[in-house]
């Protein structure tokens, strides 16, 4: 009997394009970004918008990013995303996690975030919307 090449090869072929999995993982680099175990029961949690006037959606943009960098490099921050509406460019809705009130009312005294705050009347309408969470589902230590 005669058995076809591919119905050898192809469970070969399979097999070596799988990696394997252990030295892999072994070897990868810790992932950086949000630690889940850090964020405690009941942290402090902002979810603000803020949107650029007619015609400043890109100079806002341009205010904006650099936050990014300097809040994710704050030790007491926990989490720090800046999202921006597809379908509307120039609404910004930022996504913050503090453990505490007062680590995130430290954070807004930052001269970084004041001098932020102080280009908002020219390029934003109406300031920023806040709201203030708090973070459920948090295991207790």
């Amino acid at each position: 009997m005669r058995i076809p090449f591919i119905t050898l090869a192809l469970p070969a072929l399979l097999m070596a394009a799988i990696p394997a999995q252990a030295p892999a993982q072994e070897s990868a680099a810790p992932r950086e970004g949000v630690h889940y175990a850090r964020i405690p029961q009941g942290a402090w949690s902002i979810v603000a918008q803020v949107r650029a006037k007619p015609g400043k959606a890109a100079e806002l943009r341009e205010a904006t990013l650099p936050l990014v960098a300097s809040v994710r490099s704050d030790p007491k921050n926990l989490v720090y995303f800046l999202q921006e509406d597809r379908v509307e460019p120039g609404h910004f809705i930022f996504y913050e996690i503090f453990a505490t009130r007062e680590d995130f009312e430290a954070h807004n005294a930052m001269p970084y975030v004041q001098a932020w705050f102080a280009k908002l009347p020219e390029l934003a309408e109406g300031g920023v919307e806040v709201m203030r969470m708090e973070v459920l589902g948090q295991s207790r230590p």
